[in-house]
């Protein structure tokens, strides 16, 4: 029985008019496959067929790199030093560090740093209703917003009680009524530093009085400064003065001194202020 024949290899597409045609971009195999995985020519057959006899013990020098410096000498100060030290360029592989390598990412940005955003209603001189702390449902007036993002506001003090404080914008609800401050600019130290309480230090102290308690702790009562109060009393002069421009002066004076408040079937997201 003869051997079946090798399978024909795709003819070339024929050439376009006036054209010449391309070339196929697979090769022709030396060995082809009978059938069953048995192929043409054998091992013995294909190494002369490639000629590979003409390579047997033949080599290529490869070229020399240069080696790259493993130590360096480094000089020493001290007159009991040797003078120099030899030291490895490259750690070796069995070298553990004795602390974890600390990974600075760049992308991690401390919350001092991040932007703030206010809402655009907040603006300076807005009237604003507080609705968290102490003076919860106090109306109060927006003098500027701090670089850490919280909202500056004040009573005044002589209307409400509220002094200047500081506020985030999430607890407070904005209204549309508008005090023009006109050249009003707050003075520079009043920052987040100015307004840091000063922690108490824990430690109890080892003189006391006779008949004196140890565990007995006395609270401290706040007194605002003089500072605080003449600035305090700088702010409030310029926010009144304002008020006092307005034609519906004795409306929003009375305004502010009222507390805000709901009634049954009453809703925030409802309203408009």
């Amino acid at each position: 029985m003869a051997p079946p024949k090798p399978k024909e290899v795709a003819k070339a597409p024929a050439a376009p008019a006036g054209g010449v045609a391309k070339k196929p971009k697979f090769g022709v195999p030396r060995n082809y496959d009978l059938g069953n995985g048995v192929v043409r020519f054998s091992k013995t057959k294909m190494f002369h067929k490639k000629a590979k006899y003409k390579f047997i013990g033949k080599k290529n020098p490869k070229a020399e790199k240069p080696k790259k410096p493993t130590v360096v000498v480094k000089q020493i100060g001290g007159e009991k030093n040797g003078g120099t030290r030899t030291v490895l360029l490259r750690r070796r592989k069995s070298f553990y560090p004795t602390q974890d390598k600390i990974t600075t990412r760049s992308h991690h940005k401390t919350f001092s740093k991040h932007v703030r955003r206010t809402r655009p209603n907040l603006t300076v001189g807005t009237v604003c209703i507080l609705l968290a702390g102490r003076h919860a449902g106090k109306r109060v007036v927006l003098v500027g917003v701090l670089p850490s993002g919280l909202l500056l506001i004040t009573g005044p003090f002589a209307f409400n009680s509220c002094p200047l404080r500081r506020i985030p914008q999430r607890y407070v609800i904005g209204t549309s009524t508008k005090v023009d401050l006109g050249d009003f600019k707050l003075p520079k130290h009043l920052n987040d530093d100015y307004f840091k309480k000063n922690k108490k230090s824990t430690k109890r102290s080892v003189k006391r009085k006779e008949g004196e308690d140890i565990f007995a702790s006395k609270k401290e009562k706040y007194v605002p400064s003089e500072q605080r109060k003449a600035d305090q009393k700088s702010v409030d002069e310029a926010v009144i003065k304002a008020i006092g421009l307005r034609a519906d002066k004795k409306l929003l004076r009375g305004y502010l001194r009222s507390a805000f408040g709901l009634r049954s079937s009453q809703y925030p997201h409802r309203m408009c202020f």
